[in-house]
C-alpha cells in the first residue's frame, strides 16, 4: 500500500523512487495488455490500478511488502474502482506496466484456491453440470472463481473480508479464501515478482454462478488435495 499523499498519483511512476527505468512496452504489447484487462471491464468487473513488480520486487516503497505487486496503489482503492472502459483506458496509457485490482463484494464475489484443488474442481463441475463463470489462475499456485455477490442480497448479515482473510496474509490462509465485501483480487494481465503471470482459464464475460453451488465443489477438492480445515485456519497438509 502506499501513502495517503501519493493517492493521487495513480498508475504513475514517481522520479527518485527507487524503480529502475523500464523501457516502453511496444505498442502491441500495450494493445495487447489493454484489451485483456478492457475484457473484464466490459463484463462489469470495477478495476484498481495495482502495483507491478519491478527487479523481483514491488513497485510500492513500502519495506518488506507483503504482497508484492499484489494490492493496489490507493488507500481509496475501493471507491476509485471503476468499470468505465475510458477511464481504465486512461489509467494503462499512463503506466503501460501497472497491474490490475477488482474489487470484490458489489456485483461479484471470489473463491480463491490453491491451484491443485482448482483444477480438480473445474474437472468435477463439469463432470456435474455445475456452472462454472469466470476462473483466473494466478501464475501456478491460486485459481480464482468469480461467483454472485452474497454481500450485496445480504447487506445486514454478510461479513466483510477482514473477519476472514485479506488478500496480503495468503501464507497465513493458504486454503480456501472467500473474497467479498473489502477485499480485491488480481486480474488478466497482472504480473508477479517470480514473472509469472495472471491469466484467463475460463472467460470473464461468462454468467457468473451461485457462490454456495461451487463452494461445495471446491471445498471437496480442497480436502481431496489436502488442503483442508483446522477451526478456522485452512492448512495445506
Amino acid at each position: 500500500m502506499e501513502s495517503a499523499s501519493r493517492r493521487s498519483s495513480w498508475w504513475r511512476r514517481r522520479p527518485g523512487s527507487g524503480a529502475r527505468t523500464v523501457a516502453p512496452l511496444g505498442a502491441t504489447e500495450s494493445a495487447s495488455r489493454l484489451e485483456q484487462l478492457l475484457r473484464a471491464v466490459r463484463a462489469g468487473f470495477p478495476v484498481a490500478p495495482a502495483a507491478h513488480a519491478v527487479d523481483y520486487r514491488c513497485s510500492c516503497d513500502r519495506v518488506g511488502c507483503p504482497a508484492p505487486a499484489q494490492h493496489p496503489l490507493s488507500f481509496a482503492w475501493q471507491s476509485q474502482a471503476s468499470a468505465d472502459v475510458e477511464q481504465v483506458t486512461r489509467w494503462l496509457a499512463r503506466d503501460p506496466e501497472a497491474n490490475a485490482v477488482t474489487a470484490t463484494g458489489r456485483d461479484h464475489d471470489v473463491l480463491d484456491v490453491p491451484a491443485e484443488a482448482g483444477r480438480l474442481a473445474l474437472e468435477r463441475m463439469d463432470e456435474l453440470g455445475v456452472a462454472v463463470g469466470p476462473v483466473a489462475a494466478v501464475g501456478d499456485d491460486r485459481y480464482l472463481f468469480f461467483t454472485t455477490s452474497r454481500a450485496a442480497l445480504d447487506e445486514d448479515e454478510w461479513w466483510t473480508s477482514e473477519l476472514d482473510t485479506s488478500p496480503e496474509n495468503v501464507t497465513e490462509h493458504p486454503g480456501l479464501r472467500w473474497h467479498t465485501r473489502g477485499s480485491y483480487v488480481l486480474l488478466p494481465p497482472s504480473r508477479l515478482v517470480d514473472g509469472s503471470t495472471v491469466s484467463w482459464v475460463r472467460e470473464p464475460d461468462r454468467q457468473l454462478p451461485d457462490p454456495l453451488r461451487v463452494l461445495d465443489v471446491l471445498t471437496d477438492a480442497c480436502t481431496a488435495v489436502g488442503a483442508v480445515a483446522v477451526g478456522e485456519h485452512w492448512l495445506i497438509g
